[in-house]
Protein backbone atom coordinates (compact mmCIF):
# COMPACT_ATOMS: atom_id res chain seq x y z
CA UNK A 1 0.00 0.00 0.00
CA UNK A 2 1.32 3.43 -0.85
CA UNK A 3 1.96 6.25 1.55
CA UNK A 4 -0.86 8.74 1.88
CA UNK A 5 0.15 12.29 2.74
CA UNK A 6 -1.56 13.46 5.91
CA UNK A 7 -2.65 9.96 6.91
CA UNK A 8 -2.40 8.78 10.50
CA UNK A 9 0.78 6.73 10.89
CA UNK A 10 0.32 3.06 11.66
CA UNK A 11 0.15 2.11 15.31
CA UNK A 12 3.13 0.45 16.94
CA UNK A 13 3.55 -2.56 19.18
CA UNK A 14 2.76 -0.36 22.17
CA UNK A 15 -0.81 -0.08 20.80
CA UNK A 16 -1.87 -3.59 19.73
CA UNK A 17 -5.55 -2.63 19.45
CA UNK A 18 -4.55 0.20 17.12
CA UNK A 19 -2.46 -2.27 15.11
CA UNK A 20 -5.51 -4.50 14.65
CA UNK A 21 -7.56 -1.53 13.44
CA UNK A 22 -4.76 -0.53 11.05
CA UNK A 23 -4.80 -4.06 9.70
CA UNK A 24 -8.54 -3.73 9.12
CA UNK A 25 -7.85 -0.77 6.84
CA UNK A 26 -5.41 -2.92 4.84
CA UNK A 27 -7.95 -5.76 4.71
CA UNK A 28 -10.52 -3.33 3.32
CA UNK A 29 -8.02 -2.03 0.76
CA UNK A 30 -6.96 -5.45 -0.54
CA UNK A 31 -10.51 -6.82 -0.39
CA UNK A 32 -11.55 -3.89 -2.56
CA UNK A 33 -9.02 -5.00 -5.16
CA UNK A 34 -10.33 -8.59 -5.12
CA UNK A 35 -13.90 -7.34 -5.58
CA UNK A 36 -13.32 -4.62 -8.17
CA UNK A 37 -11.11 -6.61 -10.51
CA UNK A 38 -13.51 -9.53 -10.86
CA UNK A 39 -16.37 -7.12 -11.56
CA UNK A 40 -14.50 -5.00 -14.12
CA UNK A 41 -12.55 -7.70 -15.96
CA UNK A 42 -15.31 -10.25 -16.58
CA UNK A 43 -14.97 -11.98 -19.91
CA UNK A 44 -11.42 -10.94 -20.67
CA UNK A 45 -7.81 -11.49 -19.64
CA UNK A 46 -6.43 -9.50 -16.73
CA UNK A 47 -4.11 -6.65 -17.60
CA UNK A 48 -0.61 -6.74 -16.17
CA UNK A 49 -1.58 -4.08 -13.65
CA UNK A 50 -4.69 -6.01 -12.59
CA UNK A 51 -2.74 -9.26 -12.25
CA UNK A 52 -0.05 -7.55 -10.14
CA UNK A 53 -2.69 -5.95 -7.90
CA UNK A 54 -4.45 -9.30 -7.46
CA UNK A 55 -1.18 -11.07 -6.66
CA UNK A 56 -0.38 -8.41 -4.03
CA UNK A 57 -3.86 -8.78 -2.51
CA UNK A 58 -3.66 -12.57 -2.46
CA UNK A 59 -0.23 -12.39 -0.83
CA UNK A 60 -1.52 -9.96 1.78
CA UNK A 61 -4.34 -12.27 2.82
CA UNK A 62 -2.05 -15.32 2.75
CA UNK A 63 0.53 -13.65 5.04
CA UNK A 64 -0.86 -10.54 6.75
CA UNK A 65 -4.39 -11.87 7.05
CA UNK A 66 -3.23 -15.09 8.69
CA UNK A 67 -0.99 -13.14 11.06
CA UNK A 68 -3.94 -10.88 11.95
CA UNK A 69 -6.07 -13.93 12.79
CA UNK A 70 -3.25 -15.32 14.95
CA UNK A 71 -2.91 -11.95 16.70
CA UNK A 72 -6.56 -12.13 17.67
CA UNK A 73 -6.92 -15.86 18.35
CA UNK A 74 -3.60 -16.45 20.12
CA UNK A 75 -3.05 -13.13 21.88
CA UNK A 76 -6.16 -10.96 22.26
CA UNK A 77 -9.06 -13.39 22.60
CA UNK A 78 -7.42 -15.68 25.21
CA UNK A 79 -6.69 -12.70 27.46
CA UNK A 80 -10.21 -11.41 27.02
CA UNK A 81 -11.51 -14.84 28.02
CA UNK A 82 -9.44 -14.54 31.21
CA UNK A 83 -10.43 -10.95 32.05
CA UNK A 84 -14.00 -10.47 30.82
CA UNK A 85 -17.26 -11.79 32.18
CA UNK A 86 -18.78 -14.66 30.15
CA UNK A 87 -21.61 -12.46 28.88
CA UNK A 88 -18.98 -10.11 27.42
CA UNK A 89 -17.48 -12.86 25.28
CA UNK A 90 -20.44 -13.91 23.14
CA UNK A 91 -19.01 -12.35 19.96
CA UNK A 92 -15.60 -14.04 20.13
CA UNK A 93 -16.76 -17.51 19.05
CA UNK A 94 -18.56 -16.02 16.06
CA UNK A 95 -15.46 -14.02 15.12
CA UNK A 96 -13.31 -17.16 15.24
CA UNK A 97 -15.89 -18.90 13.03
CA UNK A 98 -15.66 -15.94 10.62
CA UNK A 99 -11.90 -16.51 10.39
CA UNK A 100 -12.45 -20.14 9.31
CA UNK A 101 -15.15 -19.17 6.81
CA UNK A 102 -12.99 -16.37 5.38
CA UNK A 103 -10.09 -18.84 5.00
CA UNK A 104 -12.31 -21.10 2.87
CA UNK A 105 -13.47 -18.20 0.71
CA UNK A 106 -9.90 -16.92 0.30
CA UNK A 107 -8.73 -20.38 -0.77
CA UNK A 108 -11.45 -20.46 -3.41
CA UNK A 109 -10.73 -16.90 -4.59
CA UNK A 110 -6.99 -17.55 -4.76
CA UNK A 111 -7.48 -20.72 -6.78
CA UNK A 112 -9.77 -19.00 -9.27
CA UNK A 113 -7.66 -15.86 -9.58
CA UNK A 114 -4.50 -17.96 -10.04
CA UNK A 115 -6.21 -19.91 -12.83
CA UNK A 116 -7.34 -16.65 -14.43
CA UNK A 117 -3.82 -15.24 -14.34
CA UNK A 118 -2.15 -18.40 -15.66
CA UNK A 119 -4.78 -19.37 -18.26
CA UNK A 120 -5.73 -15.87 -19.38
CA UNK A 121 -9.44 -16.46 -18.89
CA UNK A 122 -12.10 -18.04 -16.72
CA UNK A 123 -15.18 -19.96 -17.69
CA UNK A 124 -18.49 -18.22 -17.06
CA UNK A 125 -19.13 -20.63 -14.16
CA UNK A 126 -15.74 -19.83 -12.60
CA UNK A 127 -16.34 -16.09 -13.04
CA UNK A 128 -19.64 -16.46 -11.20
CA UNK A 129 -18.00 -18.52 -8.47
CA UNK A 130 -15.31 -15.85 -8.06
CA UNK A 131 -17.91 -13.06 -7.98
CA UNK A 132 -19.84 -14.97 -5.32
CA UNK A 133 -16.72 -15.62 -3.22
CA UNK A 134 -15.67 -11.95 -3.44
CA UNK A 135 -19.17 -10.78 -2.52
CA UNK A 136 -19.33 -13.18 0.43
CA UNK A 137 -15.91 -12.01 1.63
CA UNK A 138 -17.04 -8.40 1.44
CA UNK A 139 -20.20 -9.10 3.46
CA UNK A 140 -18.32 -11.22 6.00
CA UNK A 141 -15.57 -8.63 6.55
CA UNK A 142 -17.98 -5.70 6.82
CA UNK A 143 -19.88 -7.36 9.67
CA UNK A 144 -16.75 -8.82 11.25
CA UNK A 145 -14.84 -5.54 11.33
CA UNK A 146 -17.88 -3.68 12.64
CA UNK A 147 -18.26 -6.15 15.53
CA UNK A 148 -14.59 -5.96 16.40
CA UNK A 149 -14.24 -2.20 16.18
CA UNK A 150 -17.55 -1.29 17.84
CA UNK A 151 -17.80 -4.01 20.48
CA UNK A 152 -14.78 -6.26 20.99
CA UNK A 153 -11.87 -3.81 20.74
CA UNK A 154 -13.45 -1.19 23.03
CA UNK A 155 -14.24 -3.95 25.52
CA UNK A 156 -10.64 -5.19 25.31
CA UNK A 157 -9.27 -1.69 25.83
CA UNK A 158 -11.44 -1.31 28.92
CA UNK A 159 -10.91 -4.80 30.37
CA UNK A 160 -7.24 -5.54 29.73
CA UNK A 161 -4.63 -3.99 31.97
CA UNK A 162 -1.49 -2.27 30.66
CA UNK A 163 0.60 -5.39 31.31
CA UNK A 164 -1.75 -7.53 29.21
CA UNK A 165 -1.66 -4.99 26.38
CA UNK A 166 2.14 -4.79 26.55
CA UNK A 167 2.39 -8.61 26.41
CA UNK A 168 0.02 -8.68 23.45
CA UNK A 169 2.15 -6.08 21.67
CA UNK A 170 5.27 -8.15 22.26
CA UNK A 171 3.57 -11.24 20.87
CA UNK A 172 2.58 -9.24 17.78
CA UNK A 173 6.20 -8.13 17.42
CA UNK A 174 7.45 -11.72 17.75
CA UNK A 175 5.05 -12.88 14.99
CA UNK A 176 6.59 -10.29 12.68
CA UNK A 177 10.23 -11.05 13.49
Amino acid sequence: MGIQIGAKPDSGFDDPIGMLKDCHRRIEHFLGILCVVVERAKGRSLSGEEAAAIQAALHYFRVGGQRHNADEEQSLFPRMRQQCAPEELSEIGALEHDHRHADQLHTQAESLYSAWISDGSLSRADEEALLTAASQLKQLYEAHIKTEEQIVFPRASKSLNPEDLAAIGQEFKHRRA
